[in-house]
């Protein structure tokens, strides 16, 4: 079953004021609202993939270190 939250996008095209993450083991790609980057809730996030990834990928996307659930669980928080 799949849940389709507001503000989160699959999607190949990022539309302007969104970017895309890479979340999980499988890296499903997420398009995601730009306005997350101001909230703290998100920046832990960021700040858990920096002290493991780093900033620098072989596929230019940005990656979020946690499980989908746990990433979808903490993005509908912010909406």
């Amino acid at each position: 079953m799949a849940i389709r939250l507001p503000g989160i996008v699959s999607s190949k095209k990022v539309p302007k004021g969104y970017f895309a993450v890479y979340v999980g083991e499988n890296q499903k790609r997420f398009v995601i609202p730009v306005s997350y980057l101001n909230q703290p809730l998100f920046q832990d996030l960021l700040g858990l993939s920096e002290d493991e990834f780093g900033f620098s990928h072989p596929t230019g996307g940005l990656r979020i270190l946690c499980d989908e659930d746990m990433f979808l669980n903490v993005t509908s928080r912010l909406q």
